[in-house]
């Protein structure tokens, strides 16, 4: 019997886009011979297009997990709906995020097969998206959120938080989810951000006609609203507009958080 090895099992997943058993079998069915297994899957009508990883996979499914003091957030992609709301896309993704939970970050590649798998019976480019992991201390707490959509998540978030309840990490959380803030503090945004949106704005404002003894105080407000934008300290608690999310939370200090939108 001719040998291969697992590389070669490799190779021919790779350029034929079938799982591994039936790389396994096409090699072993044509004693070796890479051209030949190619040909025997081709004739089975199970060899898929070597283009398929190149097309684009814009949709999927996020799931989210809890492990002892560590939560995760992991996105499965894919290219349609349909297939995003699969029972076993759906499953795959909420197995990603117990084993990195558990695990690790590293820990998706040991479902490397399944995925393979899952992208030759769905014939979809099917790839691990974001995945992110959050391990606490005995002092924070982590809030989480799961946005679902027809039976799939599609807009994760854990918050970690220090001298807050579990209770308020979860409302900063949901929060989070539909507010969509990009960076924690004003100080986390990059300096020439920073400076290129408030040269903007004055530009704006003298094309406005403003008075140039009024113009400080006016980009200083326009700068105000753009980090309520995009300062998560700074924005106003969707439940309660009248108090940003500092005010909410004072006395308490948010770590970090982290969002994932399916297509983002």
């Amino acid at each position: 019997m001719a040998s291969f090895t697992a590389k070669d099992v490799q190779a021919l997943r790779r350029s034929t886009g079938v799982g591994m058993l039936d790389a396994k079998r096409a090699l072993e069915e044509s004693e070796g011979d890479m051209e030949k297994a190619r040909l025997w899957l081709r004739e089975r009508g199970k060899a898929q297009s070597a283009r398929l990883a190149d097309r684009e996979a814009s949709q999927g499914a996020v799931a989210l997990a809890v492990t002892g003091r560590a939560a995760a957030i992991v996105e499965l992609r894919c290219e349609t709906d349909f297939v995003a709301k699969a029972e076993s896309f759906v499953n795959l993704t909420d197995e990603l995020a117990q084993l990195v939970a558990g695990r690790g970050e590293d820990a998706v590649a040991e479902r490397a097969d399944a995925i393979d798998d899952l992208r030759t019976t769905l014939k979809e480019n099917i790839n691990v998206g974001q995945v992110v992991r959050f391990e606490t201390g005995a002092d924070s707490v982590v809030g989480t959120y799961l946005h679902m959509q027809s039976g799939r998540g599609v807009n994760a978030v854990l918050v970690e938080m220090r001298g807050g309840s579990d209770e308020l990490a979860h409302d900063v959380a949901v929060h989070v989810a539909f507010a969509r803030p990009t960076y924690l503090r004003r100080e986390d945004v990059p300096h020439e951000e920073v400076e290129a949106e408030r040269a903007t704005v004055e530009r704006i404002s003298r094309n406005e006609g403003k008075p140039e003894a009024a113009l400080p105080k006016i980009v200083e407000g326009r700068m105000n609203g753009w980090f309520k934008e995009r300062v998560l300290l700074d924005q106003p608690y969707a439940r309660d507009e009248k108090r940003t999310i500092a005010e909410v939370v004072q006395g308490a200090e948010i770590v970090r958080f982290a969002q994932v939108v399916v297509g983002n």
